[in-house]
């Protein structure tokens, strides 16, 4: 991948460009001034301006990944805010947002400033989740507002459940002054206990012990009703069972601050596949059956599922080399997302490129309370470009965060991002 600094005027041609927040698809050039949208039509080039010629490629908003785990401070050894940009550059994204669960958590405003501050260095946006609780421990709150007002666009202790539900009350009610998103990582430890992967036939024949796809679900349909209760913002994070879906549908219903994500792994992979025992798709929750594959593709279609997400979650090899029960939970997963969900949701399942791309950009952003209208004149440009219809294998060579604990090396995707653009930079795929 080549980063290079954008030139005064830079001219994308021949392509389609693709906007998802105005729902509009056409054939136009893309003319970008100091960094900034200047025209998008037929545009009449500058003199000394660089040509960049997208014939059959779509021009888009860039991704935006609403979870990711960047490790950074304490676990940088696994991936840092820079490695993690970049790895989220290959992957056509040029916003992501930072989850918490660090080390030392970030659960202060002094955390929250040094994520800030940090980012500005890197290639990409990052926005800063703060923890819900002090330590992630699920019993004192954090201060919620001294945090937003450091940059704070959401509250989680995902990696860990919030278990007490006076505790989620309380959140859910602080969260709702500044009407921004809690996101719960919605897992029953209790229904969990020592399970490694999905309940079914094929954790029995594997010997592996399992939980049930009620684990999730039952803390999401608790949190979905308190969410509508408090009538405040709840974003269900990496949903994975058919059953959650059925609540979120109907709770959606009550509330339009409810929002749920997928991952790219849990629309992809199914339990079957975890007959090799690579560690690398051992996550939390877990991969399902196929009727909850079926399910999740149908959510995000019809809508009941707002966007999609990797939950990129890097760990050493060292730590993956263990057994399945004791390697840690986690993939990564920038690298390969839009070639995955492509394959699944628009090849296999005729989904719309604008109704994916959507998923992607404009509806996670919405989430985070953050402007969605990329193609405004004006605007700092964010652009994917990208093929939907190229064909490749996914191989170690192209993987950029320092981890590469991915069950994706090696697969055939459909759709290949080309470029990104941000920051007033390109960077260009090999």
């Amino acid at each position: 991948m080549k980063i290079s600094k954008l030139k005064k005027n830079h001219i994308l041609i021949n392509g389609t460009v693709l906007d998802p927040f105005n729902e509009s698809e056409k054939k136009a050039d893309v003319h970008i001034e100091n960094g900034k949208i200047k025209e998008i039509g037929k545009v009449s080039a500058p003199e000394n301006s660089k040509i960049i010629d997208c014939k059959g490629l779509f021009i888009s908003h860039g991704f935006f990944d609403a979870h990711v785990h960047f490790r950074e401070p304490g676990g940088e050894d696994k991936e840092d805010l820079n490695s993690g940009s970049m790895a989220a550059l290959a992957g056509g994204f040029t916003g992501v947002c930072a989850m918490p669960n660090t080390d030392p958590p970030i659960d202060s405003p002094e955390l929250i400033r040094y994520i800030i501050d940090r980012s500005e260095e890197c290639p990409i946006h990052i926005y800063p989740i703060g923890a819900v609780s002090k330590s992630q421990a699920g019993k004192e709150l954090t201060e919620m507002g001294a945090m937003i007002a450091e940059g704070a666009i959401a509250f989680s202790d995902d990696g860990l459940p919030i278990g007490d539900a006076k505790v989620m009350h309380n959140a859910l009610e602080y969260s709702s002054m500044f009407d921004v998103p809690i996101i719960n990582h919605a897992e029953d430890e209790c229904l969990k206990g020592n399970g490694v992967m999905h309940m079914g036939k094929v954790s029995t024949n594997l010997g592996l012990p399992s939980s049930p796809g009620i684990t999730e679900s039952s803390m999401v349909h608790r949190d979905l009703e308190l969410a509508v209760y408090v009538g405040a913002r709840l974003h269900v994070p990496h949903v994975s069972s058919a059953r959650s879906v059925d609540h979120i549908k109907a709770l959606k219903k009550k509330s339009k601050k409810i929002s749920a994500e997928v991952t790219a792994h849990h629309l992809y992979f199914t339990d079957e596949d975890l007959v090799s025992y690579n560690t690398n798709l051992k996550v939390a929750p877990p991969i399902r059956s196929k009727n909850d594959k079926k399910e999740l593709i149908n959510a995000v279609k019809s809508g009941v599922i707002d966007c999609i997400a990797t939950d990129h979650a890097p760990h050493t090899i060292e730590e993956k080399e263990g057994t399945f029960d004791i390697a840690p939970f986690g993939m990564i997963g920038l690298e390969t997302c839009y070639g995955a969900v492509n394959k699944i949701l628009s090849h296999d399942n005729d989904m719309s490129q604008i109704s994916l791309i959507k998923c992607l950009t404009v509806n996670p952003r919405r989430i985070m309370g953050l402007s969605q209208d990329l193609f405004k004149i004006g605007t700092d440009a964010e652009i994917t470009i990208f093929d939907p219809k190229l064909e490749w294998r996914f191989l170690e060579k192209d993987i950029y965060s320092k981890s590469h604990n991915s069950p994706f090396i090696n697969q055939r995707l459909k759709g290949k991002v080309k470029a990104t653009i941000v920051k007033g930079h390109i960077a260009v795929q090999d």
